[in-house]
């Protein structure tokens, strides 16, 4: 039964992925005059659909949006129930009805070609109510559905949705809509944080253990327990920065004949780290350093050497950087 569930599943996967190809190679000019009505509105792009085609109208709407082109859903019920006046005479519309038949958004088609505003449809039929009232049309045919039954919404709406994407994508090219552009719409997200977020944002500059480099050894191991984070700074008479005494430097030391914990923590600390003097520099750029030395702290001070914070690795995971 587990083969045949299978088997299902790659059907319906090739049939959509047929039904994309197809639409690939017959592509035609509406999608160009699609993209230009876009480009020459003012205002907003308004998304309208129901049921599935909604659904997928949301979603385009939403990509829209984050990809610089201003758009938001509405749906026809809510439009027809006082919501019209969303529409301004400097926006578009994107509507979506495969059949183009839809009562709902067939019953507001008058009122906005009322207003003389642009509208764009996404529908199978130039001879459909959507596409007898559409200023552009994109055609959308499928030979199939993938469901068995060839009812379910599924060729249809997988074609939809990346027509859309296609508008979209199109449009970010026009508009020359950079990766710093996404990021602004997305500062909560990776990318966001990857472009935005600055050393200076991440570092931790309270509490650092910082001790004197003739700090005897044993108590910069307190220091560096209390500290918690796996090393303990040194600084010189002048409290600049003179090495740094790290877990793995001390586990190194132990192995060293010799040994002494009474001796001065600088015998056993390393006394050039890498350190850093910008802390509006990316906290991603800061990371690409720390993995290019393979270190987990980096040290940020100024142009004296004086600790100004120090970066950890944890602190960037947490963050999402790393």
């Amino acid at each position: 039964m587990k083969q045949a569930y299978i088997s299902i599943a790659r059907s319906v996967l090739e049939i959509e992925a047929q039904t994309l190809s197809a639409a690939a190679g017959a592509l035609d000019d509406s999608i160009e005059q699609a993209v230009e009505q876009i480009l020459r509105i003012r205002g907003k792009l308004i998304v309208t659909g129901v049921g599935k085609s909604g659904l997928i109208g949301a979603k385009i709407a939403a990509t829209m949006a984050s990809t610089g082109t201003p758009s938001f859903f509405l749906h026809p019920t809510e439009a027809l129930h006082g919501d019209l006046g969303m529409i301004g005479k400097e926006d578009a519309v994107l509507a979506i009805s495969y059949s183009g038949e839809s009562e709902e958004l067939g019953a507001i088609l008058p009122h906005i070609k009322r207003f003389d505003i642009p509208l764009i449809g996404l529908t199978r039929s130039a001879e459909s109510t959507l596409g007898r009232y559409s200023d552009v049309r994109i055609p959308i045919q499928v030979e199939r559905e993938a469901c068995p039954l060839g009812v379910a919404p599924t060729s249809s709406t997988t074609l939809t949705l990346a027509i859309g994407d296609a508008l979209a994508v199109c449009l970010m090219e026009a508009r020359g809509f950079k990766q710093e552009d996404f990021a602004s719409f997305h500062p909560g997200g990776s990318l966001g944080k990857k472009l935005f977020v600055k050393v200076a944002d991440v570092m931790r500059t309270a509490n650092l253990p910082i001790v004197s480099e003739s700090t005897p050894l044993k108590e910069a191991i307190v220091a560096m327990s209390e500290g918690r984070l796996g090393a303990v700074l040194l600084t010189d008479v002048d409290s600049r920065l003179a090495g740094l005494l790290t877990d793995g430097d001390l586990r190194r030391a132990l192995m060293r004949p010799g040994f002494d914990i009474n001796a001065e923590a600088k015998t056993y600390a390393t006394l050039q780290p890498r350190t850093i003097q910008a802390e509006q520099m990316l906290a991603s750029d800061a990371l690409v350093l720390m993995e290019e030395n393979k270190i987990q702290l980096l040290i940020v001070t100024d142009a004296a050497g004086t600790i100004k914070g120090v970066l950890h690795l944890h602190d960037l995971v947490e963050k999402g950087i790393a």
